[in-house]
This record gives C-alpha cells, sequence and structure tokens, in this order.
C-alpha cells in the first residue's frame, strides 16, 4: 500500500524555483532514502510535504488522502512524524518533558522510547539543553515517535554526530525498521543509508533524477548525483 506519494512537486522561494516536478513515494512499512548534494531540493521536499511550504504545482498525498497545501498541524496530526535537521529540542525542558509534549496515543510510550534509546531513561530529569548533540538526536527521534506516526522522516538523521553515536542512531533505526515502521530518510552517510533503505529517490537541482532499489543505484550514478 502507498503511504505517501508526491507527484510533480514544484515549490518556490519568491520567484526562485526550488523545486521542478519532485516525484518520489513511500509504501507502507518501508524505508526511503531521499538523497542528493547539499542545495538539490531534499528539504524543500520535506517542508512542501509537512505544508511548511506551499506548492505551486503538483500532488502530494498522504494515506490516500491529498494533503497539498493542507496547514501543518492538520498534516501532522493525520500521522507524519518529523525529526528536523539540527534537532531543535526544546533547551527549557527536561528530557522527560520534551518526550511528553506533544505526546499522542499509541503504541510508543516513554518506557518503549527508553527501550529504544537507554541514554534518555538516564538522562530524563536533565534539561534538553545539557545534552550532547548525539543524545539531543535522540531526543528528537524519541519525540517524534510519541506522536505515534504512520510516517517518520528524518532530516540529516547523523550530520555532525560523532561515530560512535552515528551507530547507535543507525541502530534504532533498524530496529525501527523491523518493528514496520515506515521511513522517509535524508542522510549522507551512504555505507550506512544504503544497507537500510528498500528504495532510494535522487534530487539534482529540485528534481528527481533515479528512483529504484539501493541495488540499481550503482557507483557511477553514486559518483554523478552524490559525489563531492
Amino acid at each position: 500500500m502507498i503511504l505517501l506519494s508526491v507527484v510533480g512537486l514544484e515549490t518556490f522561494y519568491g520567484a526562485s524555483q526550488a523545486l521542478f516536478g519532485v516525484a518520489l513515494e513511500v509504501q507502507e512499512g518501508e524505508v526511503v532514502a531521499l538523497m542528493g548534494r547539499n542545495g538539490m531540493g531534499k528539504t524543500t521536499t520535506i517542508r512542501s510535504i509537512l505544508g511548511l511550504e506551499r506548492p505551486r504545482a503538483g500532488t502530494i498525498h498522504f494515506d490516500g488522502r491529498q494533503i497539498t497545501g493542507m496547514r501543518p498541524h492538520r498534516i501532522a496530526r493525520l500521522g507524519i512524524g518529523l525529526v528536523p535537521e539540527g534537532r531543535r529540542c526544546f533547551p527549557n525542558l527536561t528530557v522527560l518533558e520534551n518526550l511528553v509534549a506533544a505526546a499522542r496515543p499509541g503504541d510508543w510510550t516513554v518506557p518503549r522510547i527508553v527501550d529504544l534509546f537507554p541514554r534518555l531513561g538516564e538522562r530524563r530529569g536533565q534539561y534538553a539543553s545539557t545534552l550532547s548533540g548525539g543524545e539531543q538526536q535522540m531526543l528528537a527521534i524519541g519525540r517524534a515517535l510519541m506522536t505515534n506516526p504512520r510516517l517518520l522522516i528524518l532530516d540529516e538523521a547523523t550530520e555532525g554526530l560523532a561515530p560512535v553515536i552515528r551507530q547507535d542512531i543507525w541502530a534504532a533505526i533498524r530496529t525501527l525498521k523491523g518493528r514496520g515502521q515506515s521511513i522517509l530518510v535524508v542522510d549522507k552517510t551512504l555505507s550506512e543509508l544504503l544497507p537500510v533503505a528498500d528504495r532510494c529517490f535522487v534530487l539534482e537541482k529540485g528534481a528527481t533524477v533515479f528512483s529504484g532499489s539501493p541495488a540499481a543505484l550503482t557507483a557511477e550514478l553514486q559518483d554523478r548525483y552524490l559525489g563531492v
């Protein structure tokens, strides 16, 4: 079943066009990688899906319902959870307060989040501002999961994190995949991203230039679209 479908998406910032017909989809229970060099439209695509930017053309469907141009809070309530680039935890709230701030009823509870990220249990009374970058990323993921989303979107899932913390995040993503969580993930660490992804979509200059399995994303294509 197709959970998220994006077709012909065009988004502008003022007079400047950022997206030129982006197309992608996420099946129920699938992990999809959204890839591309910096500035190629990945975050704009995510912002358009979430209603943070209003597309001028194209359609976005979630769970069979058109959500193009819908207000962000309504889209979130339909079951899309975001882990934003830069984490953006509430600095003056504790770990526990961050987790429950936007919680919605469902299978994901504080004990399950602590089971996924034991460090958060150890630091549940600390303010988010006192956590390391990796711990804040764990908290951002936990906070999104506490909304019990149908689709989890991770924008730059491991950017700027120490290698050992990146491994913890990827282990959590693999665990979520094993539990059937639908995930759309943006990350540049191909060695970790490709093994966990079921499908890949690559953006170049605001357009989808590749869609297919990780195996079909050959070294030549990686060098052409993702190389430095």
